[in-house]
């Protein structure tokens, strides 16, 4: 009996474990955004969601490569529904790993204050692009001298909501 018992405690465990509600992301390494990220999680979105006086959420996305859960803060607008974001990364060359996350597996789940929601990623088309562009260099202009500094165009990111 007692050998039956811990089976069925080992198989919940491991059921749990491959459920990704139950999965701890693994958080931003940069020290500050992880910090932020921190604040944030332990407030339950009371804290955190401003960051120098712009609108951040939390962003968890399946990794491309390991499958495991990442979370990231990033600074975000809305249009209409919709939740936007900016893949700039400071204006580096490469992508952030957020958006390459995202192009892989678009399902990802966002915190907006106290707010959880999943939703659905996909790049702004080259005909909505322009608008939201403007829409967040508005909230952030330094995103301009981002794309000044790099040769990739810097994807704008639209998170649709999506029906649990």
């Amino acid at each position: 009996m007692p050998e039956d018992h811990q089976q069925e405690q080992d198989e919940q465990q491991a059921g749990q474990q491959d459920a990704p509600r139950d999965e701890v992301p693994s958080d931003s390494p940069t020290g500050w955004v992880a910090a932020h990220i921190r604040r944030y999680d332990r407030s339950g979105g009371k804290e955190g969601q401003k960051w120098y006086g712009l609108d951040t959420l939390l962003l968890t996305t399946r990794g491309r490569k390991s499958g495991k859960l990442r979370r990231t803060a990033v600074i975000y607008g809305r249009d209409g529904g919709s939740i936007v974001v900016v893949g700039s990364n400071g204006g580096k060359p490469e992508h952030p790993l957020w958006y390459l996350n995202l192009v892989a597996c678009p399902e990802a789940h966002v915190q907006v204050g106290e707010e959880h929601l999943d939703v659905r990623a996909r790049t702004a088309t080259a005909e909505e692009k322009p608008e939201l562009w403007t829409l967040m260099t508005g909230l952030f202009p330094q995103y301009k001298s981002y794309q000044k500094k790099t040769t990739r165009e810097i994807p704008v990111v639209i998170l649709e909501p999506v029906e649990p």
